[in-house]
């Protein structure tokens, strides 16, 4: 593959994909010996979208995915978009709503970013904003456990993160940091206005 490419896979995080971004998808691979209903979905779509499938034995979706749990479908796509901090003026300027913001330092788990991007987007947060360095970026393994936020929430990777904060903290968005020590939980905190949660 080459470094614009790489596969996502898993149900969840093929449909996102299908459904939301399908101009990014080469081919669909789907598993031989699979024909249940969510499969025959997925080749609905594709044939609507004019994506081209393959059908391929589970050894090579095995070989394709790392071993990864590839639930007998994934796609080759271009890279999702990531933004820089030069976007960030663009993407607060433009929402509709006061902004929830996600900031996460030194995440270098995939299956953590993962996590964090789903529960994000469960959460209704605009952006996630992590740092370029000693951090985890879109990767296969994110995009699975993600399943379909990383498709959803701008992802921002930024040079430096506490210039960024700064200038958070100028547009009047108020930053939490989160602390097992806090006296306080999440759910006792008023984040009705505009806001970012820190974590890492």
């Amino acid at each position: 593959m080459s470094s614009n490419k790489f596969i996502i896979f898993g149900l969840h995080a093929v449909e996102a994909v299908l459904a939301k971004q399908p101009e990014r998808i080469i081919h669909l691979y789907l598993q031989k010996e699979r024909e249940d209903q969510k499969i025959q979905a997925l080749l609905a779509v594709a044939a609507t979208r004019r994506i081209p499938v393959k059908l391929v034995s589970r050894q090579e979706l095995d070989k394709m995915t790392n071993q990864g749990v590839h639930q007998g479908v994934a796609v080759d796509c271009q890279r999702p978009k990531t933004y820089s901090e030069h976007d960030l003026e663009n993407i607060l300027e433009n929402l509709q709503a006061k902004p929830l913001l996600l900031v996460l330092d030194g995440i270098q788990d995939p299956h953590n970013l993962g996590a964090c991007l789903r529960s994000a987007d469960a959460a209704g947060v605009h952006a996630v904003i992590v740092p370029k360095d000693k951090s985890v970026g879109l990767t296969s393994a994110v995009s699975k456990v993600a399943c379909g936020a990383a498709e959803t929430i701008p992802f921002i990777q930024v040079t430096n993160l506490a210039r960024t904060l700064r200038y958070l903290k100028d547009q009047g968005i108020w930053i939490y940091g989160a602390a097992g020590e806090a006296e306080a939980s999440l759910y006792q905190t008023d984040l009705r206005g505009p806001a970012a949660i820190a974590l890492g």
